[in-house]
């Protein structure tokens, strides 16, 4: 065996589910990320109001394994259950929802769970990956300023599946597998509140033109800060619709959907933040688990590769690593 580490690129749910996986193999391995910081769409943005979710709001489980990881996750103190006081809107008509799915949040940021998974693992940020190429027996990593990183013996590609297919060239049938998914964009707004929101509402679906989801960031366990802060999400149609509009012109729009929406007065807001997540989720659910070339050592996961939620993109991370391993 090789004693090159192992390229991920990617420090989401998915990369760190492998690289978890592979470290307690055993295996030496280097983590790289474009961002300043883990979690992908799984990050917190701090704010001058604390931290806020502006990605994935929460998640459920429904694979076994996944659900036991949970629980691991909540004895280390990462997780918390969130039950918030859940509403519908339909054309316009709020009402109280139904929905009693368990739902899980990292504590005291979504950030906590990845910032938890890394650990000490040995990990590159601010580090844009552009190019993975195969020599003779390893592999070497380009990135944005030229600058090789490398060797190792095999690369596990854990991003969006648009970035993906660019950084798996080598093997032409997976960048054209990862080339084919469709991935909905998300606008997300923050907005913060001097004096609390008069209003029981914690979280929200909506079905309307603008808006996809509220919810009331400090009724997560473990939030904090002086201002009754907000995250809203514009619909997948909306946002691609609005994909380059100015963030001011994003913000006000949102807001006025969520003034509309809401069952109490929504003042001016005394902050705001606008975030644009470009590929948020798959269009529609795949059955590859993870992808793969074990001839060459290159493997790719994400939630791209199933369902587009977090259990999936854990679960593929997961799925590649098994893999890795039983190609060694």
């Amino acid at each position: 065996m090789s004693q090159a580490p192992i390229a991920i690129i990617g420090t989401g749910i998915a990369g760190l589910s492998a690289a978890r996986a592979l470290h307690d193999a055993g295996l030496p391995l280097h983590l790289f990320d474009k961002s300043r910081g883990s979690g992908g769409r799984m990050a917190s943005k701090r704010s001058d109001v604390g931290s806020l979710d502006l990605g994935a709001q929460y998640f459920t489980t429904r694979d076994r394994r996944f659900s036991e990881t949970v629980r691991q996750w909540q004895a280390e103190g990462w997780v918390d259950q969130w039950s918030p006081t859940l509403f519908q809107s339909r054309g316009g008509q709020l009402k109280p929802s139904a929905d009693e799915q368990l739902r899980w949040v990292g504590k005291p940021t979504m950030s906590a769970i990845t910032r938890g998974l890394l650990g000490e693992l040995p990990v590159t940020f601010s580090c844009r990956i552009t190019e993975v190429f195969r020599g003779e027996h390893q592999w070497t990593l380009v990135d944005a300023t030229g600058t090789s990183h490398g060797p190792f013996s095999h690369v596990i590609v854990a991003v969006p599946a648009p970035q993906a297919a660019a950084l798996l060239s080598s093997a032409p049938k997976l960048a054209s597998a990862a080339a084919s998914v469709a991935m909905e964009p998300t606008w997300s707004v923050a907005l913060g509140f001097s004096m609390p929101l008069s209003t029981t509402l914690e979280g929200c679906f909506v079905q309307d033109d603008a808006l996809d989801w509220v919810a009331r960031n400090r009724s997560k366990p473990g939030r904090d800060g002086q201002l009754d802060t907000w995250v809203l999400h514009g619909t997948s149609e909306w946002s691609r619709h609005h994909l380059d509009l100015p963030k001011d012109a994003v913000i006000e729009l949102l807001h006025g959907a969520f003034a509309e929406l809401i069952d109490c007065v929504v003042p001016a807001p005394e902050f705001t933040l606008a975030h644009r997540w470009l590929y948020a989720r798959p269009s529609q659910a795949h059955e590859w688990n993870a992808l793969t070339d074990a001839r060459l050592g290159l493997y790719a996961c994400g939630d791209w590769c199933l369902s587009g939620r977090v259990e999936g993109a854990w679960l593929s991370g997961q799925e590649a690593a098994r893999r890795l391993l039983e190609n060694l």
